[in-house]
C-alpha cells in the first residue's frame, strides 16, 4: 500500500517535471529569502524568485527534458501521444542548450536571465499551441499533450516574464541586476 503510494508519487513528479521543478524553485526561493539575514523587501523577493526560477524552471527542467528525449525518446514520445522520431534527439539537444544557458544565467545579469527565459519560453508557448492543435485535430489527450505539461507550457513562461518585469521595475533601467552568489542563498 505505502509502496504503491510512493510509486504513484514518483511517477507523478517525474511525469510532470515542469511543475515539479517550478515548485522546487519556489521552495528553494522561500528558503533563500528566509535565510538571507536581511530585511525582507520586494527587490530581495523578486531577486531570489527569479534566480531560482531560472536555475530550476529553465536550467534543470531543460536538462531533464534533454535526458528524457535523448535517452528515453520512445517513452517520452508515447507520453505525448506520438510515435518515436529522430526529432526526439533534436528536441533533446535544443533543451540541453537551454539548460546550459539557464544554469549559467541563474545568478548573473538581468540581460543574461532575459535571454535564458526568452528562448525556452518561445519553445514552450509554441509547444502549447502545438498541443492545442493536436487536441483539436488528432484528439490527442495523452497526459504529455493535454495534461499538466500543457498548462505549465503556458504558465511557467508567463511567470518568468512577470519576474523579469518586476526585477526590471525594481532595479530601474540598469541592464545589470544585483547578482547573487550561491553562497548567499
Amino acid at each position: 500500500m505505502l509502496a504503491d503510494l510512493i510509486k504513484a508519487a514518483i511517477i507523478f513528479v517525474m511525469s510532470n517535471y515542469s511543475l515539479s521543478f517550478f515548485l522546487l524553485g519556489l521552495i528553494v526561493s522561500v528558503a533563500a529569502i528566509v535565510r538571507s539575514g536581511t530585511s525582507i523587501d520586494r527587490p530581495l523577493v523578486v531577486e531570489k524568485l527569479l534566480a531560482w526560477y531560472v536555475f530550476f524552471s529553465i536550467g534543470i527542467d531543460n536538462f531533464y527534458n534533454f535526458v528524457m528525449h535523448v535517452f528515453f525518446g520512445e517513452m517520452s514520445a508515447g507520453f505525448i501521444g506520438w510515435a518515436d522520431s529522430p526529432f526526439q534527439f533534436e528536441v533533446g539537444t535544443a533543451s540541453l542548450g537551454y539548460a546550459a544557458v539557464g544554469l549559467l544565467a541563474a545568478f548573473r545579469s538581468y540581460d543574461l536571465r532575459l535571454a535564458a527565459v526568452l528562448g525556452p519560453s518561445i519553445f514552450t508557448l509554441g509547444a502549447a499551441a502545438g498541443h492545442i492543435n493536436q487536441m483539436i485535430t488528432a484528439h490527442d489527450f495523452a497526459p504529455g499533450n493535454a495534461g499538466i505539461i500543457f498548462w505549465t507550457d503556458i504558465f511557467i513562461p508567463v511567470f518568468g516574464f512577470a519576474l523579469l518585469w518586476l526585477q526590471r521595475r525594481h532595479f530601474g533601467s540598469s541592464t545589470i541586476s544585483a547578482p547573487i552568489s550561491i553562497r548567499s542563498v
